[in-house]
C-alpha cells in the first residue's frame, strides 16, 4: 500500500476526529448531576438546572446568562440581589451546565417557552425582575417584549441583539447545515479557550469562572447548542422588541464594558436609539465579563437604579 492509497483514509480520520472528540466528552447525566448545587426540573425543553437564594416572601428577580458560561456566572451578582432583598433565580439553558443537551433550534420561541415553562413549573405569576448577560440580553429582551405585563425592571449587562454581521467563516458556520457543523466542532473549542485564557491574563477578578468556562468544554453538547443558538436567537436583531418595551413603559437599565471586544461598546448607542427611556452606564477597565470582574460596581448601579426607577 503506497502513501497515495493511503490519502482518502487519512482524510477520513481527520474528518471524523471533530465528530469522535465531540462524543468522547463527557455526557450530562444522572452521574454528573449527583453533586450539583440546586435543583432540577423537568420542562418540555429538557431537564433544567436552577438555584433559587434570598428569602422566599422577596420580589423575584431572575438571571438568565449568556452563550457559553451558565447560571454560576450569576454568582456574585446574585448573592447581592439576595443581600437586597430580592429572591433570585438563576438557571442553565438547555446545552449548558447540568441542564439537558437537545436538538431544538435555540430560537427565540424556544428560549421565551423554556423560561415559561421554568416560571410555571415554580409557581411564579407575579411581576418579575429579569436580569440578561451578553445572550441572555436578547433572551431577556425577546421574553420582556413578549410578556410585559409580567416583568418589574429589565436589566441588561453587556447584551447581545444590537448587531450581528456574519461573514468568512463565521458566515459558513451559521450558513451551511453540516459543513458548519464540522466547522463549529473543529474550531469553536479552540476560539474559546483563546478567549478565556486572554481573559485571565488581564488579571481582573473571576479567574475561578474562567476556570469553571473551560471545564464546560469536556460536556458533551456545549458547542452544538451555542450554534444552535447562533443560528437562532443571536441571529436576530432586537429592534422591534425595544421599542415594544420602551412603548411598554418598562424601566431599562444597561450596563457596558469600555473594554469589551465581544459586544463594542458601540451598542450603547444602538439601543438609545431604539429605546431613549433606558438608563445606560459604562464600567470603565470591564471587559465583556461584566458580573464575575466587576460584580461590585454592577451591583452599585443596580441599587441606584431600584431606588431612583422602581
Amino acid at each position: 500500500m503506497n502513501w497515495l492509497t493511503l490519502l482518502p483514509i487519512a482524510g477520513l480520520a481527520v474528518a471524523a476526529l471533530p465528530l469522535l472528540l465531540e462524543l468522547r466528552r463527557r455526557p450530562v447525566d444522572a452521574g454528573m448531576r449527583k453533586d450539583a448545587p440546586g435543583r432540577f426540573a423537568r420542562l418540555p425543553q429538557g431537564v433544567t438546572h436552577y438555584q433559587w437564594s434570598g428569602p422566599e416572601d422577596g420580589p423575584v428577580a431572575v438571571c438568565v446568562h449568556g452563550l457559553t458560561t451558565p447560571g454560576y456566572v450569576w454568582r456574585d451578582v446574585a448573592s447581592g440581589l439576595a443581600e437586597m432583598g430580592y429572591r433570585v433565580l438563576v438557571y442553565d439553558h438547555i446545552g449548558r451546565g447540568f441542564s439537558d443537551r437537545a436538538k431544538a433550534r435555540q430560537d427565540r420561541n424556544f428560549f421565551i417557552a423554556h423560561l415559561n415553562a421554568l416560571l410555571a413549573h415554580e409557581g411564579m405569576d407575579e411581576p418579575i425582575t429579569l436580569l440578561g448577560y451578553s445572550m441572555g440580553g436578547s433572551v431577556a429582551t425577546a421574553y420582556a417584549a413578549a410578556h410585559p405585563e409580567r416583568i418589574a425592571a429589565l436589566v441588561l449587562l453587556a447584551s447581545a441583539g444590537m448587531g450581528r454581521v456574519a461573514s468568512g467563516l463565521d458566515g459558513v458556520m451559521l450558513n451551511t447545515p453540516l459543513l458548519g457543523h464540522w466547522l463549529m466542532l473543529s474550531t469553536y473549542p479552540r476560539k474559546l479557550r483563546a478567549g478565556i485564557r486572554a481573559e485571565r491574563a488581564l488579571g481582573q477578578k473571576g479567574q475561578d469562572i474562567n476556570r469553571m468556562q473551560l471545564a464546560e468544554l469536556d460536556k458533551r453538547g456545549l458547542v452544538p447548542a451555542v450554534l444552535s443558538s447562533q443560528r437562532g436567537i443571536l441571529s436576530e436583531l432586537m429592534e422591534s422588541d425595544h421599542l415594544d418595551i420602551r412603548n411598554s413603559g418598562i424601566p431599562v437599565l444597561a450596563l457596558w464594558g469600555r473594554e469589551d471586544d465581544v459586544i463594542p461598546l458601540a451598542a450603547s448607542k444602538v439601543l438609545a436609539s431604539w429605546n431613549p427611556d433606558a438608563r445606560q452606564a459604562i464600567i470603565d477597565d470591564a471587559g465583556h465579563g461584566l458580573p464575575y470582574t466587576h460584580a461590585e460596581e454592577v451591583l452599585a448601579r443596580i441599587r441606584d437604579f431600584f431606588r431612583n426607577a422602581l
